[in-house]
């Protein structure tokens, strides 16, 4: 039986540090999962679909007002999903489209209607793409960029491992966008030990930090997942680091999930 691999892609990550969705990360993204799908059952978590949405129209107030982000949204994530279609469809890989709102977590029939969803694509050789309904949920929008969507994912399928492809290597001691003697921290066991590295930088695409990661890591500790963070910048950021030829920051959970060596 294959392992479960949720893999949570922001939009920093998406945008490659610009103001469009990046074709070629989404194409780095499709060669990996062609790799890990020998071993894992895969579930993305994609953010982007505003930044998607930002490449064909401007909706006015959309800095400051959330229902022009949602109206941006709507109008993204069926470009977003068309981008997947696209791209992954070269590599043979079939995509399934999966909108949760936090109130899906909180019922135990939604939670096992949508864990019998993804077991039923994975069966059918299709690779969900989970994405917050922004339309009718604004959590994700606010803060968060996906980040516990994707911890929730991975708790409801007991996932193996949880990776949350960021645009910076881990969790480092200082922030390392402000400080240049900062360290990474590449293994953690106790969240308190590091809650006090966690300082912000501000950002103009996602809304993600490293508050909301850590957020993540804790849905995930509590639930014996393992969760990663590693840097969507490095070449084969995934199955570099499942060797372990990149740095990145384990939290671990109660699972056996070693790197290789």
């Amino acid at each position: 039986m294959k392992k479960k691999l949720i893999i949570k892609i922001g939009t920093s990550t998406l945008t490659a540090g610009t103001n469009r969705i990046s074709f070629a990360v989404i194409e780095s993204l499709a060669r990996q999962i062609v790799e890990l799908r020998k071993t894992y059952d895969v579930v993305i978590v994609s953010s982007g679909a505003i930044a998607t949405a930002r490449q064909f129209v401007e909706i006015s107030g959309y800095h400051r007002n959330v229902d022009s982000k949602q109206a941006m949204a709507a109008i993204g994530q069926t470009k977003l999903m068309e981008l997947y279609d696209s791209i992954f469809s070269t590599f043979g890989l079939n995509i399934a489209q999966i909108l949760l709102t936090y109130r899906d977590f909180e019922n135990p029939v939604a939670n096992e209607n949508t864990r019998n969803t993804i077991k039923r694509l994975w069966q059918a050789d299709y690779i969900p793409i989970v994405n917050e309904n922004d339309t009718v949920s604004i959590e994700e929008i606010v803060l968060g960029d996906n980040d516990k969507l994707s911890a929730l994912v991975a708790v409801i399928t007991n996932a193996d491992l949880l990776v949350l492809v960021s645009d910076i290597d881990g969790i480092f001691d200082h922030n390392p966008h402000l400080h240049s003697d900062a360290r990474l921290i590449a293994e953690v066991d106790n969240l308190d030990s590091v809650r006090h590295c966690i300082e912000e930088k501000a950002s103009t695409l996602g809304t993600g930090g490293m508050s909301s990661k850590v957020y993540a890591a804790e849905i995930c500790m509590r639930n014996g997942v393992e969760m990663w963070i590693v840097n969507g910048q490095r070449a084969n950021h995934i199955l570099r680091a499942m060797k372990g030829e990149i740095p990145f920051t384990r939290f671990r959970g109660n699972t056996d999930q070693q790197p290789e060596k």
